[in-house]
């Protein structure tokens, strides 16, 4: 199995378009000190030929572009992207899906939950019928998107996405409006979590003895947009956990079996983004990699 990080940043990407923090301030001027960075997205291959995408970015133009596996091969008109998975229904995870209305077949997953929310947006019907077709998969039910590819999604603690948002916004609660992918092809598991709340008992339990780890690392702390000056909410309001912490990802997970532990959805405020940063240096001692655009895992 190959799994090739397309995109490693939270939304809005690094820089951000509107951004003047230290950290998008850095990737402007000194982009060896802070890599650039595309929002959130992966694609993974049983065979390295045809490639199962795992939610679809804003940037994934670009994202396609810059991959050459991902590119034409036969034809006038082709794509190796054979299949596109949500794993929930954020703007940095379907507006992508506009870009991938060509007239090009695939097939696109997700839970009901999910698909509801990219139903009821009429913008979202320039995915033809007939040309994309969009199935329910339901939640522990293993299924195939690609030959030898295995996938099973189950929930994980989360919110539902910004744009539905109501008065009331319950977070932290496991539903199937956001999920991770647990994903097998020749003896290898690997866990895809870009966007999680809180670390619980299950969770752990699910990810023990799994070859490779990608999971959320929007915010270091809680508080990081706040410390930056360039918002109000916290990690936990967003409904992502933060990496350090009494309840952060990195202790939460440290006594589970897990392979490689990679952060992806990393927040343009986090300063583990800033390379030889003591903050980095902290996260790798910890065992993690702070993942970048094309960071590319054979499993």
């Amino acid at each position: 199995m190959r799994v090739v990080v397309l995109g490693s940043a939270a939304g809005g990407g690094l820089p951000q378009w509107n951004c003047r923090c230290p950290i998008c301030s850095l990737a402007r001027s000194e982009p060896e000190r802070v890599r650039p960075r595309t929002q959130s997205s992966i694609a993974v291959s049983a065979d390295g030929g045809d490639w199962l995408l795992i939610n679809a970015s804003p940037d994934i133009r670009q994202q396609l572009f810059d991959n050459p596996a991902m590119h034409p091969r036969e034809g006038l008109r082709h794509s190796p992207i054979r299949a596109v998975l949500l794993t929930n229904g954020d703007v940095d995870h379907v507006a992508g899906l506009l870009t991938l209305r060509e007239g090009q077949p695939y097939t696109l997953y997700a839970t009901s939950g999910i698909l509801e929310s990219v139903n009821a947006n009429r913008v979202f019907d320039v995915m033809a019928e007939g040309v994309v077709a969009r199935r329910n998969v339901a939640l522990e039910t293993p299924f195939e998107p690609l030959p030898g590819l295995t996938v099973t999604l189950f929930a994980v603690p989360g919110k539902v996405p910004l744009w539905l948002e109501g008065a009331e916004v319950e977070i932290g609660a496991a539903t199937e409006t956001t999920v991770g992918a647990m994903i097998e092809a020749g003896g290898k598991r690997l866990a895809y979590v870009p966007g999680c709340a809180l670390v619980n008992d299950e969770l752990r339990g699910r990810l023990a003895g799994v070859d490779a780890l990608l999971f959320d690392g929007t915010v270091l702390h809680d508080d990081d947009m706040i410390r930056a000056g360039v918002g109000t909410k916290t990690g936990w309001r967003m409904g992502h956990v933060p990496m350090r912490g009494g309840n952060g990802s990195i202790e939460a997970l440290s006594g589970v079996a897990i392979g490689r532990r990679v952060f992806v959805h990393i927040n343009n405020t986090n300063p583990v983004l800033v390379e030889g940063s003591a903050e980095r240096a902290d996260v790798e001692a910890a065992g993690w990699t702070v993942a970048h655009d094309g960071l590319s895992l054979d499993l």
